[in-house]
């Protein structure tokens, strides 16, 4: 457990970041705490460092007018560096402004995270990244005394966004009574799940739709994969924003256990989404290409490679999962 203010309670600027294509969690998390952190720390600066954040996450998240987005600053050398909900590699253009500053700190909960700043708080069973930053304020004797609705209405963003809105294997008790203490401030819970999880865009329908259509099974049916290429992309004018959820959507399909969603960013670079009802652990699946995550939700990316070819490894890695399962 790490005691924020106790750690911090030195510094005068202070940088907090997270991936790049912050989701929920993400940009939750570092709302949160940058919120927490100018009422804990009035003459600090705190500035948040994020790639554009979508739509529906800056009508409810607080503080979303407040992320710098072209990571330029004045500061050369921040005497702090908060990393959350990912290692320092997915950072991106933030990275440099992690590499200068004096102290680094690292908070997550993907247990494919080996920890990447001086100070690291991992806790892989933790049910999003969200949940440990309550945790680090709850630690600080005025933690809870500060906590505001503000700030509650954006660790209950994250939590909601990566537990599937308390479904997923990763909610646990302690999630729960976190939860009933975040709707103690009175923000439209309802609100929030219908516009960040469940409301979807018409051209992200079109795209579910499409690659719903369009999907394979495999593996004795038990696996399913679909993919969208650049030029079906363009046809819908679809960004990668608008393929969140589309792996979950493939995972709910009777009798399947595991889904892999491709999607082409730019020529021959694909960004890989695998989602699992436990039988394959896809946390494992997604490092064995350099990517990470949690065992049934993870993703990767390739490069200079056919989706066809990348299709070819991913069925033999899977494969070797269930055979293992299966005791072949």
């Amino acid at each position: 457990m790490i005691r924020i203010l106790n750690e911090l309670k030195e510094c005068g600027s202070i940088a907090v970041s997270g991936h790049v294509r912050p989701d929920g969690d993400c940009v939750g998390s570092c709302l949160a705490l940058a919120l927490f952190l100018r009422k804990a720390m009035p003459n600090a600066q705190v500035d948040v460092f994020l790639e554009n954040i979508p739509e529906e996450l800056q009508r409810n998240a607080a503080g979303a007018d407040t992320v710098n987005r072209d990571y330029r600053t004045d500061i050369e050398s921040y005497d702090a560096f908060v990393c959350l909900d990912c290692e320092k590699e997915r950072l991106g253009d933030a990275l440099p402004i992690f590499a200068r500053a004096k102290k680094t700190l690292n908070v997550d909960h993907h247990k494919s995270n080996p920890g990447s700043a001086r100070i690291n708080y991992i806790v892989p069973g933790a049910s999003s990244t969200c949940e440990l930053v309550y945790n680090m304020i709850n630690a600080s004797a005025e933690g809870d005394a500060l906590l505001d609705e503000e700030i509650a209405r954006n660790l209950y963003i994250g939590m909601v966004t990566d537990t599937g809105i308390f479904q997923y294997s990763n909610t646990s008790r302690r999630t729960m009574e976190i939860a009933g203490r975040l709707l103690d401030f009175g923000f439209d819970f309802s609100r929030i799940v219908r516009e960040v999880f469940n409301e979807k865009t018409y051209v992200q329908q079109l795209v579910l739709g499409r690659a719903l259509m369009e999907s394979v099974r495999f593996h004795d049916d038990r696996c399913i994969y679909s993919v969208l290429d650049r030029k079906t992309m363009q046809i819908y004018n679809a960004g990668s924003a608008d393929v969140d959820g589309i792996a979950s959507q493939l995972v709910r399909t009777h009798g399947v256990c595991c889904a892999v969603f491709l999607h082409e960013m730019t020529p021959l670079t694909f960004k890989a989404s695998f989602r699992s009802t436990g039988e394959v652990d896809v946390s494992k699946l997604a490092q064995c290409f350099g990517g990470g995550g949690h065992e049934r939700a993870a993703g990767c990316t390739f490069t200079g490679m056919r989706w066809q070819e990348i299709m070819e490894q991913v069925k033999v890695k899977i494969a070797e999962q269930l055979d293992a399962e299966n005791g072949k």
